[in-house]
């Protein structure tokens, strides 16, 4: 069989060395362990530090490595953990919801978020700020956008801001009969808020996981949930969708 255009290009030079470091951090690293610094790296290697930052980069989007804000690059451990299934169907802030409400602001939402939702770019929305602990260490942030149309009795609601508010947001969105949802996955990069709420640097590579809840004929909140895409893994089964992820240990 003869040589295909594609087999006869040669592989990038940022790959061959991420195939080197990754067997370096196998045989020479420990989980937790902060690897020697760019220069260092680089000229072990004798790379280019622009060829060994593509390399690291990919090594933290394949789960890898960790970033860790005065720390450094660390070696990460195995991906292992947090369900986003079947079990969490239903209403945010229900029942047995493993997320944390923060606060609640009015503002408008992302176009792409205000088209899920069927409303005008310029209508102000609920947005509820909720967070995601594991082990101590939290693992994603997410963002309910709730238009007024799905909570009319809101302005009745004597909670004026922070978790008290954003409850109260989730519990007037529960009056109404849930219909449904749906959910899809896309990677991304932290934001600068994300990043901050994820103790992660801004650019990181993020899960983006937007669900749609259905209720009153119609789509009635849409969230975006940012997980931590180098401590978290997705797997599909019957149950549906569900992302592990496992707590960071502390570098010896």
């Amino acid at each position: 069989m003869g040589t295909t255009q594609l087999e006869s290009v040669p592989e990038p030079k940022y790959w061959h060395l991420r195939t080197v470091l990754s067997e370096a951090l196998d045989s020479e690293f420990a989980v937790g362990q902060v690897l020697p610094n760019e220069r260092d790296l680089a000229a072990r290697f004798g790379v280019a530090r622009a060829t060994l930052r593509q390399a690291l980069e990919q090594l933290e989007l394949e789960g890898r490595l960790q970033r860790r804000r005065g720390v450094g690059t660390t070696v990460a451990p195995p991906r292992v953990g947090v369900a986003v299934g079947s079990a969490e169907l239903g209403w945010p802030g229900a029942p047995g919801d493993a997320w944390q409400a923060e606060e609640s602001d009015r503002a408008t939402a992302p176009a792409a978020v205000a088209e899920l939702l069927g409303i005008a770019k310029d209508e102000p929305v609920h947005i509820v700020r909720r967070t995601r602990v594991t082990g101590g260490q939290p693992v994603a942030a997410d963002l309910v956008h709730i238009p007024a149309s799905s909570v009319p009795d809101l302005t009745a609601i004597d909670a004026p801001a922070g978790p008290a508010r954003a409850r109260a947001v989730l519990r007037e969105l529960r009056r109404t009969e849930f219909e449904g949802q749906d959910r899809s996955v896309e990677l991304g990069s932290a934001r600068a808020d994300d990043a901050r709420a994820l103790d992660r640097l801004p650019g990181a590579p993020v899960l983006v996981v937007t669900t749609r809840y259905f209720g009153a004929g119609g789509t009635a909140a849409v969230s975006l949930a940012t997980y931590r895409a180098d401590t978290c893994r997705l797997t599909f089964g019957a149950d549906g969708v569900e992302i592990h992820h496992t707590p960071e240990r502390q570098a010896s």
